[in-house]
């Protein structure tokens, strides 16, 4: 299978930010004016001793853009003479930005004096994925081409974030519906590139590093199966922690998206669209949900497997999934639901 070709403009916004712009084709549109916009990047970090993790600190991110009318979308392209949004062109595929409040920045500044724990910066990045000009749609109603697109971009992303010597992971998500605090509504997704390894990825480092979990448990997925093809398996897997839990990973150990094949690409491209499409039909309503990619730690390569986590935020039609006490206070989860059941409800629901 022949990959799609991949171009790529790079745009250093009014403010300093940059911006890139992906597409199939080469984007040559002029850049329109921009406003004037104050870049908030100040952030640093302090340790929690009892959970032994770093918890970042970004008082600026109050101020953030709220659910505005659509008129106002910053995401969407800019018009001669309209408001003017993030992406100053008339239109692009894919676009990718600096976050106008990040958590994590290469400008965040160093921490305050005189606490009592220790602290670091918080310099790493935070980027806006927008993966389409329209103000609408979702991973499942992307046309193939974009979501393949999509893929691409993020294995660029990656390779681009990891060549910094500060960046340590890389993580692309996508927050999807107000239950779980989405602030846009354009289709959109972020990157966070952390100076350090959180310690969820920490936890996976270490379990890859026994042995390749995700390998030996697939010859035992067939109950928790949602959707595969040659390349790609979706499935729920028997630990799952949320209802309706979904993981998408290649069959073939790839520490990430920037070492698969064209034929890999388009496989993942496939499968994360058959995949909001099927928890979309669960409950005949678009589906809330974080979506994180789990790719290797640096220096991790060589035996972290590559994967995608759903966390869908429905347990039933008209009822959420919140975390309750003995999840949120001793990280323990209770499942009212059986993986084996859920995995099943989501095979039979028709794409």
């Amino acid at each position: 299978m022949t990959q799609l070709t991949l171009h790529k403009r790079a745009y250093r916004k009014k403010d300093g930010r940059m911006l890139y712009l992906y597409g199939l084709q080469p984007h040559t549109l002029p850049p329109l004016e921009e406003g004037e916009l104050a870049v908030e990047a100040r952030s640093h970090a302090r340790w929690h001793p009892l959970r032994q993790e770093w918890v970042v600190f970004a008082a600026s991110r109050q101020g953030r853009t709220f659910l505005p009318p659509k008129e106002y979308d910053p995401l969407a392209p800019s018009k001669k003479g309209g408001f003017p949004t993030e992406i100053p062109f008339e239109d692009f595929e894919v676009a990718v930005f600096q976050n106008r409040w990040p958590a994590l920045s290469p400008e965040a500044g160093e921490p305050p004096l005189g606490l009592p724990v220790p602290t670091r910066d918080a310099k790493g990045d935070c980027e806006v994925v927008v993966f389409t000009p329209e103000d609408s749609g979702s991973l499942a109603t992307l046309s193939p081409e974009r979501r393949e697109l999509l893929v691409q971009v993020w294995a660029d992303r990656y390779r681009e974030l990891y060549a910094r010597e500060a960046i340590r992971f890389v993580m692309p998500f996508e927050n999807r519906g107000e239950p779980v605090g989405v602030t846009l509504h354009h289709p959109h997704g972020q990157i966070y590139a952390y100076p350090w390894v959180p310690p969820v990825l920490q936890k996976e480092l270490e379990a890859f590093q026994r042995g390749p979990v995700l390998l030996e448990l697939m010859p035992h997925l067939g109950p928790y199966t949602v959707w595969e093809d040659e390349h790609t398996l979706a499935c729920v897997p028997p630990f799952a922690r949320y209802p309706y839990e979904v993981w998408v990973f290649p069959k073939a150990f790839r520490p990430g998206p920037w070492a698969f094949s064209p034929a890999e690409t388009h496989s993942l491209a496939q499968a994360l669209g058959q995949v909001v499409a099927k928890l979309d039909g669960l409950f005949q309503k678009p589906m809330p949900y974080v979506m994180a990619l789990h790719a290797a730690p640096k220096g991790a390569e060589a035996f972290f497997h590559f994967h995608v986590e759903f966390y869908p935020a429905l347990r039933t039609a008209d009822k959420l999934k919140y975390l309750a006490g003995t999840e949120v206070a001793a990280g323990t989860f209770a499942m009212d639901a059986l993986p084996e059941e859920t995995a099943l409800a989501l095979r039979e629901v028709p794409t």
